[in-house]
């Protein structure tokens, strides 16, 4: 049991670390010092949902509607584009960099934005709930629920380590100039994740 833990956790981790538009949304959000706690709660939750849902049948449901991934292709890009231009026009202007820094912004709206990043994301039904779910049900009888509990656990802990890493950092990132440069970071990844959906 403690095995497949320890193969469920390491499996967590590898898909997760990869740099994407919600991890990138996480770290803002750390910076900022705004909503940090619930934003990474959020997000750890939705992952374990996602891998239990896997685990437990939903990836061959996916597999059976040959049009929900093509939906959540478009859809997805175009949230990403959308979100990569409102990162570029930030950069572009001191004034709103200057204004963001000390904006909270609702929690409701920040969690909305990270169940857009999380849900409309293809990669997300491709990786946590099909394969995920699929190397779990490969393995032996009675090992499905340690390896979920692992793979769940690797999100909980690296959400919450980029979420008060990145706060952690805020007394150095609180500037101007500095702002620019993660903003036009972040819609440099949102412009290229939302590419490689429509034509990768």
């Amino acid at each position: 049991m403690l095995t497949a833990a320890v193969a469920g956790f390491l499996l967590g981790g590898s898909l997760i670390v990869a740099i994407g538009a919600q991890n990138a949304f996480v770290i803002r959000q750390g910076v900022s010092g705004h909503h940090v706690f619930w934003i990474c709660l959020f997000c750890a939750a939705s992952d374990a949902l996602l891998i239990w849902s896997g685990v437990f049948g939903l990836g061959a449901l996916v597999k059976a509607l040959p049009a929900f991934v093509p939906v959540m292709t478009y859809g997805g890009a175009a949230f990403l584009a959308w979100y990569g231009s409102v990162a570029l026009r930030r950069a572009l202007s001191p004034a709103a960099l200057r204004d963001n820094a000390g904006e909270a912004g609702s929690l409701t709206a920040a969690l909305s934005a990270c169940a857009a990043f999380t849900f409309l994301n293809p990669h997300v039904y491709l990786d946590t709930v099909i394969l995920v779910g699929s190397i779990a049900n490969a393995r032996p009888v009675g090992e499905q629920l340690p390896f979920a509990a692992g793979a769940s656990l690797a999100s909980l802990v690296w959400f919450f380590l980029i979420g008060y890493g990145a706060r952690a950092l805020r007394p150095w990132l609180a500037q101007p100039r500095v702002w620019r440069v993660i903003d036009f970071t972040i819609a440099a990844i949102m412009f290229l994740l939302a590419g490689k959906l429509l034509f990768g």
